[in-house]
C-alpha cells in the first residue's frame, strides 16, 4: 500500500512538473534583449565621420530606424542598414564589430561600438 502511495505521489509530482514545464512562454527574453546605444565610426571612405544612435532588440531581433538584423543567444551580431552592413560581438552590456557599405557608390567601411542602456 505505502509503495503505491509513494508512487503515485512521484507520478503526480511528475505530471505537475510537465504542465508547469508546457505552460512556459513559447519566446522567451533573450540575453541581449533591450535598448542599445550604437556608435559607428567611418574608417575609410566618405560616409559621415561617427553617427550615434539607439536600437532596440527584442526576441533576439534589432529594430530602429531603417536598421534590422539579429543577435543570436551567444551573441553574435548580424545587421543591414540602408545597403550596408555590420557583423560583430556583444558581451554582457557591450561590444563591437564592424561594417562596410557605400556612400554615392563610393565604398565606406568602419567599425562600431554598442553599450547598453
Amino acid at each position: 500500500m505505502r509503495t503505491n502511495r509513494i508512487r503515485d505521489l512521484f507520478f503526480a509530482s511528475l505530471a505537475a512538473s510537465a504542465f508547469v514545464v508546457s505552460a512556459a512562454p513559447v519566446s522567451a527574453q533573450q540575453p541581449y534583449d533591450g535598448l542599445w546605444q550604437v556608435t559607428v565610426v567611418t574608417k575609410s571612405g566618405s560616409c559621415d565621420a561617427q553617427t550615434t544612435s539607439t536600437v532596440n532588440v527584442t526576441d533576439g531581433k534589432i529594430s530602429g530606424g531603417p536598421v534590422s538584423g539579429t543577435v543570436g543567444s551567444g551573441g553574435l551580431v548580424r545587421v543591414s542598414i540602408n545597403g550596408a552592413y555590420a557583423n560583430g560581438q556583444l558581451s554582457g552590456n557591450s561590444g563591437s564589430g564592424k561594417w562596410n557599405g557605400a556612400s554615392s557608390g563610393v565604398p565606406c567601411s568602419g567599425r562600431w561600438e554598442a553599450s547598453r542602456q
